[in-house]
């Protein structure tokens, strides 16, 4: 199954949020947008900045955890 590994940014938080999906890249940023506990929960202007395609999750998940090192 195909995955991403995204890079998203909130302008009224100043701040990058890294993460990886196997899901719908529209559809992962509307669950970040959406009302919710966690880091991207009180904002809802989370916008794509980055975005790039892997075979698998353990590949896009290994690619997260490299940029955030």
């Amino acid at each position: 199954m195909p995955c991403s590994f995204y890079i998203l940014f909130s302008i009224s938080k100043d701040k990058f949020y890294l993460g990886h999906t196997c899901d719908e890249i529209r559809e992962r940023i509307r669950k970040h947008n959406s009302t919710h506990k966690g880091f991207t929960g009180r904002q809802a202007d989370w916008s794509l900045v980055f975005l790039e395609s892997y075979p698998d999750k353990s590949s896009a998940y290994a690619r997260e955890r490299l940029v955030k090192s």
